[in-house]
């Protein structure tokens, strides 16, 4: 099962609605050369799938933009924005996101948006006990690995492994899981 965008935690508990819309696809992080170039950071599982969207938006306001994929480097990209011509202008984008329409955003079957799945009310799904709810999702591992934030403030990690989890109801706002023995004992 893949997930396939990361998140900013804040930005999506700050502002709910415009995250429903738009979701964040990269982050600009310095300005790459003297004609404008800026870095970025991809927040999708590759930097390729810059390629495959034609309309963006900038920063919170989600002003339509133009960019075009320059060059894929280990860590970040360099992208070309539509009138920024300079390292001033490169630098004033700085820190802002590059977001495109969740609408134009496939998502395969059993994926997610990690947005989506932050705040969902962990259950047993035997039991219905409810463990607690979603805080974070690991991406470093050969499978997602689930942080679930327990009433009582620990945290508790699974994977995202048949045998585990089972359910997703994004609308119902619950996933159901199977824990593994002794996962939930202190």
């Amino acid at each position: 099962m893949t997930i396939n965008i990361y998140y900013d935690k804040l930005k999506i508990m700050n502002n709910l609605e415009k995250t429903n819309k738009y979701i964040e696809i990269a982050k600009f992080t310095k300005p790459q050369g003297l004609r404008g170039g800026i870095r970025a950071v991809a927040l999708c599982d590759s930097p390729e799938m810059l390629e495959e969207f034609k309309n963006f938006y900038l920063g919170e306001e989600k002003t339509p933009i133009k960019i075009w994929l320059e060059q894929i480097r280990k860590g970040f990209v360099i992208l070309t924005v539509e009138d920024i011509d300079s390292v001033v202008a490169a630098e004033n984008l700085v820190g802002e996101y590059l977001y495109v329409l969740r609408e134009d955003f496939p998502l395969e079957k059993d994926s997610w948006f990690i947005a989506d799945l932050i705040g969902l009310e962990v259950v047993d799904a035997d039991t219905g006990q409810v463990y607690g709810k979603v805080a974070e999702i690991l991406q470093n591992a050969p499978k997602d690995v689930y942080v679930i934030q327990t009433p009582d403030r620990k945290q508790v990690l699974f994977p995202s492994i048949p045998e585990v989890l089972i359910d997703v109801d994004i609308t119902a706002g619950v996933i159901k899981i199977k824990p593994l023995e002794g996962l939930f004992d202190d």
